[in-house]
């Protein structure tokens, strides 16, 4: 098959979308967050890109810390909209219930099957975003999302974001079994 340039899209597929958690200004703020990934094993870090010019942008750079929510696909409406409206303009603080953790400035959604508190560990400003690496303090699952004491995929029912074309999409089924699959091929 052929390959066709399509221009520059640094956008893999699919990305985890989730909730962003902060607080400012005494209160909570939440915006829909799907550039988020694990960049260290230990200590346990994440790394968030978030706009500069957004509400949550500026309540990290404020309070040094954040959370990072699991929305389940019944929560698509809900996620979609926090990122649709700034939290400068409205109050998203009554959308959820706040689990307060460790954290003071990192709300956790109790509806969210999954939630991860994080302080800034190192911050990269980029010319339209800035990278936080956070370092995960602790990490929190609905109890009826787990199996044998770790978070199920399938209890957890993510959704992921697409790019370009901006779809979510449900996770599918599981194809192979990571560190494993490939050892015929040695």
């Amino acid at each position: 098959m052929e390959k066709v340039n399509i221009g520059v899209q640094g956008f893999t597929m699919p990305m985890p979308q989730t909730i962003l958690g902060s607080r400012i200004n005494g209160r909570d703020n939440f915006m829909a967050l799907a550039w988020v990934s694990r960049v260290n094993y230990s200590p346990a870090l994440l790394m968030i890109a978030v706009g500069n010019g957004h509400f949550s942008n500026k309540a990290i750079k404020e309070t040094g810390e954040f959370s990072v929510n699991i929305p389940s696909v019944d929560q698509v409406q809900v996620t979609d909209f926090v990122g649709l409206v700034s939290g400068s303009k409205l109050d998203k603080s009554e959308l959820f219930d706040v689990h307060r953790g460790q954290l003071e400035n990192a709300p956790v959604i109790a509806e969210c099957p999954v939630a991860m508190e994080c302080k800034v560990y190192e911050t990269v400003e980029l010319p339209k975003d800035t990278l936080f690496i956070g370092e995960v303090v602790s990490t929190w699952c609905n109890e009826d999302c787990l199996t044998d004491g770790i978070p199920d995929i399938k209890k957890v029912n993510p959704f992921a974001l697409t790019m370009p074309d901006n779809r979510y999409w449900a996770v599918g089924d599981m194809v192979g079994k990571a560190w494993h699959d490939g050892k015929d091929l040695k």
